[in-house]
């Protein structure tokens, strides 16, 4: 056993059920063997998109693994790493490297201290008989505290080199932590004294499998939720206290409710400032709760803060609030409700217009809306992509259940959403799994749409093509009068046929639902479906102070 058949052992007792990769790279072979599937992408870029969909899908209980060549096949993966650290995204990343002897000598790429920056640790295979610490190290790290990227390099001549002896490893457990019971306490306290308190949650709340929890300390407290986009789907949108999620688009009840509020509880959450993120109005009390200290005081200052696992500290929360007020604490009280749903429904009926619109080229609120209400939303997985799909999506899609909704763009790179909704589909097979992108994303990973048919991973991409990229207008007005550089085209439907898939094209509203129908029983066979949609430039987001 050489060392990249030891890493190709490790990785099936840790149960890796596929291998997003990209030659030319060994462990493809070598994780074959062992009946681990290789999913090779048409560029890095998508193969950690790919790693990415799995673990967040499966909140990290299995976790996605990505494989590239030395030199380029690593530089070419950055922007993957990039993206997934910045969503705190927990996947393996294992490049080849060249050969020990060759460290610090120019040209050669080693990703070690390239990638240390956007990694949450990466390590350096430099010899043989370290393979199994090294990979120990790699999946700890990767289970415990928040998430993010984790990278083992393996040089050529150790990937080559024969392990001696048997290989001794077993698979490993994560830890949890919970927070002090006095400052639980004190959390308590002021929570119940709030007088308009709104809980602000993020994903954490998902990779702690902590929905109910939450649920039930909204219920017991009788107060508003909102999430955070990646946070999005960690409280049912359905729900009577649910202001919706926050992106640069925004929902009335989130921006209502969040300027009322005098404390603002954060759980699971960085609290990070960021256009992608609804900003916190000055003169708020902050409780930050997080499993990372070092998100604390980061961008807010937090008057108060528990260090934890999201579930943990939701229990420990619900015991002591219950303990004070025997189990009663605000359940009596259903005005915070009925005064969330009053301004939900001011909300949508402002945008009903936009909704029903029979208008050409179509209003791409209609399609959210025809979509929304066809699909079996318990079962779907849906997801965004950069720019104004993103912005046209977060606020108005409902979702009921953890994980239904794939909210990411801390670094907002176009096309990502086709490789993450490929990684959904593969962790959840019997899901329907859809990403909704412009035709500038398309544009750039378009390619890789026949990763999904050679692969027969049935997934529905829908396309937005207004032939520009709208958004884009404001940011350079005269290339555009005199070049015209914002504009570009193609036939996307075509695409997709010549790439082994099925599509079609829609240019009229009541060509939607037939067409979304029978795409979607198209991926059931395995076929991935395009859905090209013919629509304006669409300017009108959901943006409130």
């Amino acid at each position: 056993m050489n060392g990249v058949q030891a890493v190709a052992e490790i990785l099936k007792r840790e149960g890796t059920e596929f291998l997003a990769a990209f030659p030319s790279q060994p462990l493809i072979d070598a994780v074959a063997r062992l009946n681990i599937r290789p999913i090779v992408c048409r560029q890095e870029r998508i193969g950690a998109a790919i790693a990415d969909g799995i673990s967040r899908t499966t909140n990290g209980k299995r976790l996605g693994v990505f494989s590239m060549q030395q030199g380029p096949g690593s530089e070419n993966s950055l922007p993957g790493a990039i993206q997934a650290f910045g969503d705190n995204v927990p996947v393996l990343l294992l490049p080849g490297g060249s050969a020990t002897d060759r460290l610090g000598v120019d040209p050669n790429f080693f990703a070690v201290p390239h990638y240390e920056r956007v990694t949450k640790w990466a390590a350096q295979v430099n010899r043989i008989e370290r393979v199994p610490e090294l990979m120990r190290r790699a999946f700890y790290h990767l289970r415990t505290g928040k998430g993010g990227p984790v990278l083992v390099e393996m040089p050529t001549d150790v990937g080559a080199a024969e392990y001696p002896g048997a290989l001794e490893y077993s698979p490993v457990a994560s830890n949890r932590s919970a927070p002090d019971s006095q400052e639980v306490s004190e959390v308590a306290t002021a929570l119940l004294n709030a007088k308009n308190l709104v809980i602000h949650a993020g994903q954490g709340v998902m990779y702690a499998e902590a929905t109910a929890e939450l649920e039930q300390l909204a219920e017991l407290l009788q107060v508003p939720v909102m999430t955070t986009m990646a946070g999005k789907s960690g409280f049912p949108e359905n729900h009577p206290l649910s202001l919706g999620a926050s992106a640069v688009s925004t929902t009335k009840p989130i921006s209502v409710f969040l300027a009322q509020a005098d404390v603002v509880f954060g759980i699971g959450c960085s609290f990070a400032r960021s256009n992608y993120a609804k900003a916190i109005p000055a003169g708020k009390v902050i409780i930050h709760s997080t499993n990372d200290p070092m998100d604390v005081h980061k961008d807010y200052a937090a008057d108060m803060a528990l260090i934890g696992d999201a579930k943990l500290t939701l229990l420990a929360l619900i015991a002591e609030i219950n303990s004070r007020t025997s189990g009663v604490g605000n359940l009596n009280d259903d005005a915070t409700a009925a005064a969330v749903q009053a301004v939900k429904k001011e909300w949508l009926d402002e945008w009903m217009p936009q909704f029903t619109s029979n208008e050409t080229p179509m209003n791409q609120y209609r399609i959210i809306w025809d979509l929304l209400h066809l699909v079996d939303r318990p079962n779907t997985i849906i997801t965004h992509d950069a720019g104004s799909p993103r912005d046209q999506l977060t606020p108005f899609w409902e979702s009921v259940a953890p994980r239904s909704y794939m909210g990411w763009g801390k670094s907002t790179q176009l096309g990502y959403g086709l490789g993450i909704t490929m990684g959904a589909k593969l962790a959840e097979p019997d899901k329907l799994c859809i990403n909704i992108m412009g035709d500038a994303a398309i544009g750039m990973v378009g390619m890789d749409l026949e990763t999904a048919a050679r692969n027969n991973i049935g997934i529905l991409t829908i396309v937005f093509n207004n032939g520009a990229m709208a958004i884009e207008r404001d940011t350079m007005p005269m290339a555009i009068e005199k070049y015209g550089s914002v504009y570009q085209g193609g036939d996307y439907r075509a695409v997709a046929e010549a790439l082994g898939g099925w599509a079609v094209r829609v240019e009229k509203p009541d060509e939607i639902v037939p067409s979304l129908t029978q795409a979607i029983e198209i991926t059931k066979t395995g076929s991935p479906a395009l859905v090209e949609c013919i629509v304006k430039e669409g300017f009108d987001f959901s943006r409130y102070p």
